[in-house]
């Protein structure tokens, strides 16, 4: 098996086969049947435990005993061994860090010499690729362990794999504490989010707090809301405009050979998401057709939520969005952006438990299938003062925003990461001598 820095090596690399580097160790599944044999101490992994960026094996899905073990002539990897998937996700690796059992799926290599192991599973990851390439299968893929040892790796001295495995180091800690910003911010996020729409926010931006002032709320048919709020049907805040409430066309209004490769987007279930519009448009009609659909536009502002494929996601149209039209596949609905924020909306529509209470109603056999006008219509919506909504609709979009700049620089850092890969581990870059690299 051949690889680009098999073809390629650069100055003074080494280029050699995997058999010269190691030898391979199997794994074993344990009898399912056996009780005795599971929940033990020993982390016994599998394919599911590996995923395509991490480096590190941090822990296991499952766990087995001593005697789990023994009985399936498993070997206990020790810490700090290269483990590769060779069936399913045929060339995901990453280095135990604790002794840990492996099934059948998967080999661990035996290093004959040394490495700087962060960077030898960094490249094994980066020739992972080629493995996939050369499994065979028609239902579950795989590779034969000869197929594994005969990967050809272009490498450094150990000194420049320390360096290489550095600035690779760097980039995963920032990625990994950027991940970590992000999911606090998500974890805040959604206690602020039931807060505000619950309680709301009082004339100096505080929440009111039920329990320490339970006389600042009111019984509705919500339940408990914040005094000066009122309770209204999605109808009652629709816009006076002509079908502020629609979905379509259907039938014979739009025939499939109608639709073009271009022109003006017909949007559907795959441009809707929860809380986010996705801009991928894959439908369009005509000039003319539109004009004929026209009673289906979509204006910047609108709520858009789900019919069909995971019924009851919804987002709100963007500014950005120029002319287009709705599908059948959605309902599309124009607000009285004077009395209700269609940002409101939608964090009602996607998060607040009277919504969803109100949507079960429709579901068939306990899953819901579709929305149905009369459904939306009668949706009972919590009203609060404009001030407030505007209030409220503000602290939750800036939040939405800090959130969206701190997942635009993770794609910036595995993007940084992608190109890294591809010129240190090839050579293509080198990592000067000065750069010392502290572990």
């Amino acid at each position: 098996m051949t690889s680009m820095s098999e073809q390629s090596p650069p100055q003074g690399w080494c280029n050699r086969q995997l058999h010269d580097l190691c030898y391979v160790v199997g794994g074993g599944t344990p009898s399912r049947s056996q009780p005795k044999f599971w929940n033990g101490d020993i982390p016994w992994a599998s394919v599911k435990d590996f995923s395509d960026e991490a480096v590190f094996l941090h822990d296991t899905k499952e766990h087995i005993t001593q005697e789990g073990l023994e009985s399936s002539a498993n070997t206990l990897v020790q810490a700090n061994t290269p483990v590769v998937c060779t069936r399913m996700a045929v060339g995901r690796c990453a280095l135990t860090i604790r002794p840990t059992a492996i099934n059948q799926d998967l080999k661990a290599l035996l290093l004959r010499e040394s490495f700087d192991l962060r960077f030898f599973i960094r490249l094994l990851k980066f020739h992972g690729s080629i493995l996939d390439r050369v499994s065979v299968g028609s239902t579950v893929r795989g590779i034969t362990t000869h197929d594994l040892l005969s990967l050809a790796l272009s490498y450094p001295d150990k000194s420049e794999q320390s360096r290489i495995a550095g600035v690779l180091d760097t980039v995963d800690e920032a990625i990994a504490m950027t991940e970590a910003v992000i999911t606090k911010l998500k974890q805040v996020r959604t206690g602020l989010l039931h807060d505000l729409l619950t309680c709301g926010l009082d004339e100096y931006g505080q929440l009111h707090d039920p329990i320490a002032h339970p006389e600042q709320f009111q019984d509705s048919l919500l339940g408990s809301i914040p005094r000066g709020w009122e309770v209204l049907t999605l109808e009652a805040l629709l816009a006076r405009v002509p079908n502020a409430l629609r979905s379509g066309p259907f039938g014979s209004a739009l025939l499939k050979q109608e639709l073009k490769e271009s022109g003006i987007p017909l949007l559907g279930i795959d441009n809707v998401h929860i809380e986010r519009f996705v801009a991928n448009y894959t439908r369009f009609v005509d000039d003319d057709k539109f004009v004929e659909l026209s009673r289906y536009a979509v204006r910047a502002g609108d709520v858009m939520i789900t019919i069909m494929g995971t019924v009851g996601r919804c987002c709100v149209v963007p500014d950005s969005i120029g002319v287009a039209l709705s599908s059948k596949h959605v309902w599309t609905i124009t607000l009285d952006r004077s009395r209700y924020s269609p940002h409101v909306a939608c964090w009602q529509m996607n998060f607040a438990p009277w919504v969803l209470r109100q949507f079960k109603r429709d579901e068939q056999g306990g899953v819901m299938t579709a929305i149905r006008s009369e459904t939306l219509r009668q949706l009972l919506l919590p009203v609060p003062p404009p001030p407030e909504m505007q209030a409220i609709e503000t602290i939750l979009l800036q939040f939405n925003k800090r959130i969206g700049e701190e997942e635009a620089l993770l794609a910036k850092l595995a993007a940084l990461k992608s190109a890294l890969m591809s010129d240190l581990l090839t050579g293509r870059v080198r990592v000067p001598k000065e750069i010392v690299v502290v572990s």
